[in-house]
């Protein structure tokens, strides 16, 4: 009877110490450096967000946010690791379409779950493409060049950043609206692909507005449209594809910050809550709108609905795309 008894309290014991653990942790949540892990070299518009909104993060907390690059396998890698982490909120993911929207549909034998791997802590910002084309093409407008791609069928190629990118889906999409036939080319990166649009190699790129706008304003590439429900901050004088004529061509990139699943409810409570003061910034709001983004600092649940959302359009976009790695 003393033996059962014993048991059943050490049975009790190991059921409450990870809630007790918990709430120990989250007592004196911050007390060392926090890891913002990001899933592509420095540089681009997903590192520069993570330094922006990660030193204003960090002077909220009392703690250094240290920015951790981890490119590789489209972004997966980093958000593997982060999935695998300890729950401690201790290590963070910088979170986009292609880890936590795209992934799941795109590759064969994912090695994390993107909805029950992690705690959503919010969107911090979203922001359209922009369609370019090279000066040579004959088109200046949407319609111009829908009627020409429609005259000539599969004479006309986009480039894209890789299979199952922003730049690829946002291509299969234009051309699945437009009903044309226009000829997807894959490069390993953006670089690259921006690189033969400029030499003429290929005709058309889907770009992030940031990395887009230089060349745009300096007259090598002509802007058409971009995928945004309302026109950019940055390119105002760029119609949305509805202003252009070609309604339904809606999409978005986004970024938003990330934990693993079983954080403690009152750690994932203070990374959001100073995120969301950071993000209501003015002066960061303004250095996140000149990189062509929307500010947003939703809550985790709304978060975590968004995604859901853009998990489900993108898994029809993958499939229909033909999309896919191994």
């Amino acid at each position: 009877m003393l033996a059962a008894t014993r048991r059943i309290a050490l049975a009790l014991l190991c059921l409450v110490a990870p809630a007790a653990s918990g709430a120990a942790a989250a007592d004196g949540y911050p007390n060392h450096p926090i890891r913002l892990i990001v899933p592509y070299t420095p540089g681009g518009i997903t590192d520069i967000v993570a330094r922006l909104v990660g030193q204003q993060l960090g002077e909220r907390l009392g703690q250094t946010v240290v920015v951790d690059n981890r490119p590789g396998a489209g972004g997966t890698l980093a958000a593997d690791l982060v999935a695998k982490s300890a729950p401690d909120g201790y290590t963070l993911l910088l979170g986009v379409n292609a880890t936590q929207s795209i992934a799941a549909s795109l590759y064969a034998g994912l090695p994390f779950d993107p909805v029950r791997d992690f705690q959503p802590i919010t969107l911090i910002a979203s922001g359209p493409l922009v369609l370019m084309l090279h000066p040579a093409v004959p088109a200046h407008s949407v319609q111009e060049l829908v009627a020409l791609a429609k005259a000539k069928p599969a004479s006309l190629n986009y480039a894209s950043s890789g299979n199952g990118g922003a730049s690829h889906l946002a291509g299969a999409l234009f051309s699945q609206v437009a009903g044309i036939d226009i000829v997807h080319v894959p490069y390993k990166g953006t670089a690259p692909a921006v690189s033969d649009l400029l030499a003429g190699q290929v005709q058309m790129y889907f770009d992030p507005v940031i990395t887009a706008k230089p060349n745009i304003d300096a007259g090598k590439l002509r802007a058409l449209a971009v995928t945004s429900t309302k026109r950019s901050a940055a390119l105002p004088d760029v119609p949305t594809m509805a202003e252009a004529g070609l309604p339904g061509v809606e999409f978005t990139t986004w970024l938003g910050f990330l934990t693993a699943a079983r954080t403690p409810p009152d750690i994932v409570a203070t990374l959001h809550d100073a995120t969301v003061a950071a993000l209501r910034e003015p002066a960061l709001q303004a250095r996140l709108a000149a990189q062509g983004l929307d500010v947003v600092g939703d809550t985790p649940a709304e978060f975590a609905a968004f995604i859901a959302a853009d998990t489900a359009n993108m898994a029809r976009l993958v499939k229909s795309s033909g999309a896919h790695v191994d």
